[in-house]
Formats: structure tokens, sequence, C-alpha cells
């Protein structure tokens, strides 16, 4: 045991040779420090038995290392975390926060109170914000913004939104899925998704622009106001099938877990897919390759959505300009919507 014991960062930045900190990263395992100088600056830290005082350092920096994360959604809606778009991005969120150091705090509508800047700021329990998805229209986003806080949201960049987004270009998304479907042959096209959403509004948006440019009416017996849910996707071919049996030929479904639910509807229905009616989901979660028949989906950039949404409020903590930022996306052809000519 050395003579002289290390009582801070400083002392053992002397010995190691390297910065302050440097040795402040090493000790919260940031992978940025190379791996054997950060093996080398915790060895010696054991060694003079010393430990950082997470709680004084918080008082002294004011800061938490921690970002918040919240998750949007309907209370009298089953989709939670368990979503599989909500996993990928989750998990992206998360690798990209631990990169540069931070922790995640994961809550949702449900944990955070209404007032945002209290719960999360004022109290200290996270330096910055973001947030899965604007729900209806949730007005605490807006009241965010007027308070020039740290935070980004996934979500659709609106004309007169204040806050930074991340998100996919949904209404191009949904216009490729749409014209996929027409020139596959199919006539009557039904949606399933809720325009109370903004991201579904510009998915519907994109709908109605496929069919217009082919010359087509907008017919609006063909929408179906539909959850996130497998179980709502269900429900919504139930009352298609009943409603119009033989008209329907084609499905946009603004999320595969709501295509997969209509899929097994129409399964168990005898409706033929592709054959009778095609369907084009739209995320390309993982399950929609190992269905059957595979999915034909939109494809969203999760992984670069969960960097980005990071590296936006890091940013803004930094005092830099955070601008909004619209992905591009890609269609992907899969069984499910393949009609023979």
């Amino acid at each position: 045991m050395p003579e002289k014991m290390a009582k801070s960062i400083a002392d053992i930045a002397r010995i190691v040779g390297v910065s302050e900190s440097t040795v402040s990263r090493a000790l919260n395992d940031n992978p940025l420090i190379a791996e054997k100088t950060r093996h080398k600056i915790q060895q010696v830290a054991r060694e003079h038995n010393f430990k950082i005082n997470a709680k004084a350092r918080a008082l002294r920096t004011q800061k938490t290392n921690v970002i918040a994360v919240v998750v949007l959604f309907k209370e009298r809606t089953e989709r939670g975390i368990s979503d599989p778009f909500l996993l990928d991005i989750l998990g992206a969120i998360a690798d990209e926060l631990t990169l540069h150091g931070y922790d995640m705090l994961l809550s949702n509508t449900r944990t955070a109170s209404d007032d945002w800047r209290d719960y999360y700021f004022d109290s200290k329990r996270a330096d910055g914000l973001i947030v899965i998805g604007q729900g209806e229209h949730d007005v605490r986003i807006d009241r965010l913004a007027t308070q020039d806080l740290p935070f980004a949201v996934w979500g659709a960049t609106l004309p007169d939104s204040q806050y930074c987004t991340v998100g996919s270009d949904n209404k191009m998304g949904a216009y490729l899925a749409v014209t996929h479907l027409l020139n596959q042959g199919c006539e009557h096209i039904a949606f399933f998704g809720d325009i109370a959403h903004s991201e579904m509004e510009q998915r519907w948006q994109g709908y109605c622009l496929a069919l217009q440019q082919a010359g087509k009416d907008i017919d609006e017996s063909l929408r179906f106001a539909t959850d996130f849910t497998s179980e709502s996707g269900y429900s919504s071919a139930n009352r298609m099938l009943k409603q119009q049996p033989l008209k329907v030929d084609g499905l946009f479904a603004v999320s595969d877990v709501i295509a997969l639910g209509a899929m097994k509807k129409l399964v168990e229905s005898e409706i033929a897919i592709p054959g009778d009616i095609a369907v084009v989901g739209f995320d390309d979660v993982a399950m929609s390759m190992f269905c059957h028949p595979s999915l034909t989906t939109i494809r969203q950039q999760t992984m670069e959505g969960g960097k980005l949404l990071v590296n936006k409020v890091l940013d803004k903590l930094a005092g830099k300009p955070a601008r909004s930022q619209v992905l591009d996306v890609q269609l992907i052809v899969r069984e499910s919507s393949r009609k023979a000519h």
C-alpha cells in the first residue's frame, strides 16, 4: 500500500500522468478512454482505496449525469415499453448515453407530473430530457419549449414548433407504401392508424398524396382509427371485414405491430395475403422479417435516430444550437405485398 494515499482525482491524475478529466471519465468507465488507460487508472484508484463521492460531485457541479427519457402513450391503450419499435429506439439511446458517460432515467406519463421542468430539472433528477412521441399534441412539450430547457423529441417536425425534433419522413414513407400497393394492382387500400398523433397524421397525408397522384378519390370509409397495438390491429381488421368484406384489396398500417395484428385476423378469416389483400406496415421491427408471410414495411433509421436525440440534447447542454432533423425512410418489400400479375 503506498505510504501517501491519494485523496483526490488530482492526486490520481498526477500519479498516472494524465489529466483530471481523463481520470474522472475512466472512473466512470467511459469507453471514450482507451481500455488500457482506464484499467490503469482504476487499478491505482483501488490501490489507494479511492472512490468518487457521487453526491458531493453532483452538488458541486449541479449535474446529475442523467438524461431522462419519457415515453408518451395514451392511458387507455396497452402500448408500453415492450413495443418492439420503442425497445429498438430506447436501446439506441441507452447505448449512446453510455458512450458519453450518462445514465438513462426511463419513465412514462404515469410517473412524471404535469410540470416536467419541476419534476426533472428543478428537482435535479436529470440534466436533460428526451421525449419519445408527441402524443395527441401534448401541451407539456410546448410548455418546455418556452422555458429554453435541454430536451429533444422523437416525432414529427411541425411547422410552428419551437423545439428540436428528430424523426422519420413520415409522409414519404406512407407515400412509398401506398404507391407500392397501387403498383401491385390494389384498387381499394385501407388505412389503419390514429391521425390524432402528429406522426400518423403525416402518414395519412402521404397515403392521400399517393392516391391522388394515381387519380383516385380518398374514401374516408377505408380509414380505421387504430391504436398502436396488435390487438387494435386485429380489431380494426375485424371491423373492416364486416364493413367491406370484398372491397378492400390493400392495407397500409402505420406500424408493424398493427399490421401483424391485422394479418392474424385476415389469416383466421381465410383471407389470402397477398392474394386477396396485400399488406404493408411501418417501422421494420425484427419480427417483420420472420412472420409468415413476411411483412413488407417502411424501414426507419432507429439506431441513427437514437444517437441523434442524445447528441441534440448534449449540444443544448453545451450551449450549442440543436436543429430538427428528418431521417430518410426505405421501402422493404417482402411476401405480404407481392401480388401475382
